[in-house]
This record gives structure tokens, C-alpha cells and sequence, in this order.
């Protein structure tokens, strides 16, 4: 490990490749550390008045084409005098070459060590990436825990879904950043550059406070945490009087002023995803209990149809990508999705190019769509998430698709020539009994049936996967306890059995889950406060990396270092993933505004265990969760009654025209 270094940042950032080019013959998978890509930039480092270096904590295959970090990336490179670059977790093998040769955490980019830079900016998408964090900082030589850190040390930001809650990494990191990042990063930028065009006054010590100040900006140094003798906490306080009380989302309103990534990277290395990915809404009312991204970034805001074709246009024109993916929470829920998608299917009818919808709700699917998304004959995967077995559970978790919404949505898949879809669920969630889930099996089979009818055709499959349930902060669920492993286990053993109780339908059904001792972890870390940190500590410090992969992941290692720390602060494992909480009780977020009224939450927490259905304010009047007053919005939703069309041919390909009407 690291130590406290005083060292000044390097005014020119030497490449580390010399010294790295030599170790990649000796690694798996080499060259995801090359850089180079389609997409990348590489500035004058002198030139820039401020660097920043962004990290998604995974492997490249699933970091470079994370969508949050190309925005950013792209949108800092548009500046004249910022730089940015891009580094990820490197793989063991890789790591302990680099600790034997003295090579430093490095970006792909131009090879700079990450130490050299003012931001070390990271985005988790989930709690399972921190000790790649730590991983992360102390190849890089910046000292573990930012109370050690010196004007020669970055200041490292984290940001992302799990930034809502950053109190179990709050030792680690110097700020962290709550919702969209777009105009985040540049007003973190702008403070930088001011305080380093200053002569940098104060030190360190007075840049956190000026980010601090900025009320958006969360720096865990200027806030106390007091605990009650049973281990709850007390209260978080603000140390200074110049902090803030709360500290609040960003949320950017206009997505057409944002058209990003215009220019997206092309791996050259296989990834997780390689396709162009449109973002065409943030946020959703949906209401569905369990889903923090659905809560956290209310409220919807549509990007339009024109700004879409104009971006898929060109992002395809630039990367030469064949898949279009139309990101969201909820896609079909879109007010213009029919059009866009039969406008861009014509406009690329005899190409290559086909498109997706990732994530598709059963109850917005249907036949118009389902021929639009196959029109050029490509039919990628199709997955629906009804989450719950029973009519039962999916009233808990307010995910209101009836059995005969999903058999008539999938039919409407197999008729129009998909063979296979996917159906996710989760186990272990608020009141769950195990006949909840074995309804699961009878769904599938019912689905396998319906298909076989309609088609004709035995060729019909289904895959049934199986997620375990992590209550999340600022949701209704996270006063929830959660189940145990072997409870989750043992419910996956009883689905198994059911599934394959009937040979011929289940031979058409595939089986995939995880288990429940991930998700337990998950749950720690989820909701978890400052005394986590010294767990995920000693987990990492025992040589837990990649926990988010099955084959890394090692739950004996966090039982036995939650075992080892938890105690000396009164609480333990279950303390914070089995138990309920109830709903007084001083939550560790509660000091961050994520604009949802705590009294909202508890209400529709009742309203869960009540089997109370909640409506999409989209399309009802306002159920006052609190967002749109508390982060001064509102839901910005179509129809625009604009078209992708008309359409010019050009070079054999048909584009849209400039004067789209």
C-alpha cells in the first residue's frame, strides 16, 4: 500500500508506456490496456489548465462502453483548457506485474499516471466496484484515505447511482457528486481552475470547501456522524458553518442541449456492448418500488424525436456501429417511441442496422413496435421484467403486468419471428413466500405453451433470470430487511425443481440466478455508513477485486472481514442487511436531497405492505413525492408531432434530410 506522499503533481505527465508495453505480452487480454480507440482523444497536456482522469471501477469490456463516463469524457474534451482521460480496473495478473515494476495506475488514453491529475473522477453503477476503487487509488500512489492526502494529490470524486449513498466510501473519496453529471463536471471544473489560476490558496483545505459551498457538492470531511449506544446514528451535522445542512441533486433539465456522445468510442477489444446507445428520456414515474434508479432521477425528461434521428445519424455515420440501442429506464414508454422507431427503421431499411430497446415493459410492447424493431430482419434479444411470480408481490412492488399481459406480449414476439425472450425476475423481495416465486415456473410455462400455439413451432424458448432483491436508499423499500441467503437459495432450489417438473415445457425454458450471498454484500454496502469503509477496507487489503464477477467474488472474505470489524462498533453483518428499520430512525442518506419527501417514501413503503397500487404521474395528477418543488423541475414529456422523416437517399443509404418536418 501507498504512502502519504508530498510530492508535487508532475507539470508534464510522462507516459508510463516504456515501462508498461514491456508487462502486456505477460497478460490476458492485452489490449484493453492500448488505447487508441475509435473516439479517444489525446490533448497537449500543457495546455490544459485542468485534467481530469474518469474511471468506471470494472474491466474495460464492461467500463468502456458505460454511457455516463463517454458524456462526461466528451463533454470535458469540448472545453479548450480541460483535458480528460479514460482509465479502468486493470485485471490481477496485470496488477501484480505493476507492483513488481513500479508502474502506476495509468489511462488508456496517453498512458499518464493517474496521479498527475487534478480530478480522478469515478461513476459506480454499483456498491460491488469499491475495492477496485481502492485498487485504483493505491496503484495510482495517492494515499488511501483522503484524510492523508496532500496538494500534490488529486481530488477524487465519486459519482453515479451509488453516490446517492458514498457514507461506506466516504474514508476514500474527497467529494462525491449526487445525480446527472453534465453540468457537474464543468462547475467542478470551473471551481479548479479558479482556485488553481489563484495560486492555488487555502491548499487543498479550501477547494473542498469551495465545492462544499456550492451546496451540489458532497464532501464528506465537513460533516460529523453521532451514533446512538444501540448503533443507529444520531445525526450527521455539517463541522463548519460555512456546509451546508443537505446537499442536493443536480438535474439537467434540457436533454437536446446535451446531445452526447456525439462522437462514441469504438472499442478494440470485444465488450460487454458494442452498439451506438441513445439516451432517449432520463428519469421515471413508473413508481416501481425497488428501482433506485427510477427515484433518484425523477423527473422524466424525453429527449426529442429530431435531437434522436440527428444522433443516431451521426453516431452512426462516425463509428460505423450495425446496432441502434435506444436507452431509458422504460423505452416503449417514450410519448413518440412508434414514430421513432418506424422512422428509424425506414430510414435504414436495407442496411444492416437494426435496433433495440433494452428495457421494454411488457404492458408498452407491442405488434407496431415488435415490426419496426424487426423490419430489417435482425431481431435482437428481447427481455421483459415483470419482476414478481404472483399478482401478489407485483402489488408490493408496484409493477402492475397481469399473467395475461405478459403471455399476450410475448406472443407478440414469437409471431413476429423471435425464438427466444428473456423474463427477468427477482427473489427475496418485501413479504415474498416461496409459492410467490414458484409461480414463477408456471408463467414460463405458460409462456412456452402460448408460444407453441401461436407459432405452430416447438422451436420456441424462454430464459428465466433470476436477480436477488437489495433494498437501495431513497426508495420505499429501504426501511426493508432483506431475506437471508439460504432463504434465497432455497426458494431458487424449489424454482428449479418446479421449471423442470414438466420435461417438455422446461426443456424450453433456460435458468440463470444468482444466488444470495452477493446480493446480501450488495446490501451491506447499499446501505451501509462510514463504519463499512473499514470492512470494505480489510476485504480489499485480503485481495477481494471484481467482486461484481461471480468467479472473483468471495463471500466468506466479507463475512469473516465484517466479523473482524463490525463488532468494535457495536453492530454486525445482519445489523444493517436483515434487519428492518423503522420510521424514525436517522438514515446514513438522509443528509442527501435526492428531492423525494422522506414522508412519500415511508407512506408508499405502507403502501407496499398494504398491496397498494400507485399510479404513473406521468399520466395522473401529481402523488407529491416532493421532486418537482424541492429540485425546481417539472416532467418535460412530448408528443413534439414531429417525424424523423422525410427522407433523402444518399451513397445507396437512406438518411433523414436536413429539414426534417
Amino acid at each position: 500500500m501507498s504512502a502519504p506522499s508530498t510530492t508535487p503533481r508532475s507539470a508534464v505527465a510522462n507516459s508510463v508506456w516504456p515501462r508498461l508495453e514491456p508487462l502486456l505480452p505477460q497478460v490476458a487480454k492485452p489490449i484493453q490496456y492500448v488505447g487508441g480507440e475509435l473516439g479517444a482523444v489525446v490533448k497537449d497536456w500543457d495546455t490544459a489548465a485542468v485534467r481530469w482522469a474518469l474511471m468506471y471501477p470494472d474491466a474495460y469490456e464492461v467500463g468502456l462502453p458505460n454511457q455516463g463516463v463517454q458524456i462526461l469524457y466528451e463533454v470535458l474534451n469540448e472545453q479548450p483548457d480541460v483535458l480528460a482521460e479514460r482509465t479502468y480496473a486493470v485485471w490481477p495478473d496485470l496488477e501484480r506485474l505493476m507492483r513488481a515494476h513500479e508502474v502506476p495506475q495509468f489511462t488508456i488514453d496517453a498512458h499518464r499516471p493517474v496521479r498527475d491529475f487534478d480530478v480522478f473522477g469515478v461513476s459506480f453503477a454499483t456498491e460491488l466496484g469499491y475495492t477496485n476503487l481502492l485498487t485504483a487509488i493505491d496503484l495510482a500512489g495517492i494515499p488511501l484515505l483522503a484524510a492523508d492526502r496532500s496538494d500534490a494529490d488529486p481530488v477524487v470524486v465519486a459519482g453515479g447511482h451509488a453516490a446517492f449513498n458514498p457514507e461506506p466510501i466516504a474514508a476514500f473519496v474527497d467529494a462525491a457528486v449526487l445525480g446527472d453529471g453534465e453540468e457537474a463536471v464543468l462547475e467542478i471544473t470551473t471551481i479548479v481552475r479558479e482556485w488553481k489560476a489563484e495560486g492555488s490558496p487555502g491548499g487543498r483545505d479550501e477547494l473542498l470547501l469551495r465545492l462544499a459551498r456550492t451546496e451540489s457538492i458532497y464532501v464528506p470531511r465537513f460533516y460529523d456522524v453521532d451514533y446512538l449506544p444501540d448503533g443507529r446514528i444520531q445525526r450527521v451535522v455539517p463541522n463548519r458553518p460555512d456546509v451546508p445542512f443537505r446537499v442536493h441533486k443536480r438535474t439537467t433539465m434540457d436533454l437536446d442541449a446535451w446531445p452526447y456522445p456525439k462522437k462514441p468510442l469504438v472499442p478494440l477489444a470485444e465488450t460487454v456492448h458494442e452498439r451506438y446507445a441513445v439516451e432517449i428520456f432520463r428519469g421515471c414515474t413508473r413508481g416501481c418500488r425497488f428501482c433506485q434508479a427510477g427515484m433518484i432521477t425523477r423527473p422524466v425528461r424525453e429527449r426529442s424525436i429530431t435531437t434522436v434521428g440527428q444522433m443516431v445519424r451521426e453516431g452512426l455515420e462516425f463509428s460505423g456501429f450495425h446496432e441502434v440501442g435506444l436507452l431509458s429506464l422504460s423505452s416503449a414508454d417514450h410519448s413518440e417511441i412508434g414514430d421513432m422507431c418506424s422512422g428509424l427503421a425506414q430510414q435504414y431499411e436495407g442496411t444492416n442496422v437494426s435496433l433495440s430497446l433494452p428495457s421494454t415493459r411488457v404492458d408498452a410492447f407491442n405488434i407496431d413496435l415488435a415490426q419496426e424493431l424487426a423490419r430489417n430482419g435482425r431481431r435482437t434479444g428481447l427481455t421483459f421484467a415483470p419482476e414478481g411470480g404472483s399478482e401478489r408481490i407485483r402489488k408490493v412492488i408496484n409493477k402492475m403486468v397481469s399473467k395475461e399481459d405478459l403471455i399476450r406480449t410475448v406472443v407478440t414476439a414469437y409471431t413476429n419471428g423471435w425464438r427466444q425472450v428473456k423474463l427477468y425476475f427477482m427473489c427475496g423481495l418485501p413479504t415474498e413466500t416461496d409459492e410467490d416465486v414458484l409461480e414463477i415456473a408456471a408463467m414460463a410455462h405458460e409462456v412456452i405453451r402460448a408460444g407453441r400455439a401461436a407459432t405452430g413451432s416447438r422451436d420456441i424458448r424462454c430464459t428465466v433470470s433470476i436477480g436477488g432483491f437489495v433494498p437501495k436508499p431513497h426508495t420505499p423499500f429501504q426501511w426493508a430487511e432483506m431475506a437471508r441467503p439460504e432463504v434465497i437459495d432455497n426458494r431458487l432450489r424449489l424454482l428449479k425443481q418446479a421449471v423442470n417438473a414438466d420435461r417438455s415445457l422446461g426443456r424450453a425454458i433456460g435458468f440463470r440466478y444468482h444466488d444470495g450471498e452477493p446480493s446480501l454484500i450488495e446490501g451491506l454496502l447499499s446501505r451501509g455508513d462510514r463504519r463499512v469503509s473499514a470492512v470494505i477496507r480489510r476485504v480489499w487489503e485480503n485481495g477481494g477485486r471484481f467482486d461484481g464477477w461471480s468467479e472473483h467474488f468471495s463471500y466468506q472474505r466479507w463475512v469473516e472481514a465484517a466479523a473482524e470489524v463490525l463488532p468494535n462498533f457495536g453492530v454486525d453483518l445482519d445489523w444493517y442487511t436483515t434487519r428492518e428499520r423503522d420510521e424514525l430512525e436517522v438514515l446514513p442518506w438522509d443528509h442527501l436531497d435526492s428531492g423525494l419527501d422522506k414522508d412519500w417514501l415511508w407512506q408508499d413503503w405502507q403502501d407496499a405492505l398494504g398491496e397498494y397500487e400507485q399510479d404513473d404521474c406521468r399520466w395522473t395528477p401529481c402523488f407529491d413525492c416532493g421532486v418537482c418543488p424541492a429540485m425546481d423541475t417539472e416532467i418535460q414529456i412530448g408528443p413534439t408531432g414531429r417525424k424523423l422523416l422525410p427522407l433523402t437517399p444518399v451513397n445507396g443509404l437512406r438518411v433523414p434530410s436536413d429539414a426534417q418536418q
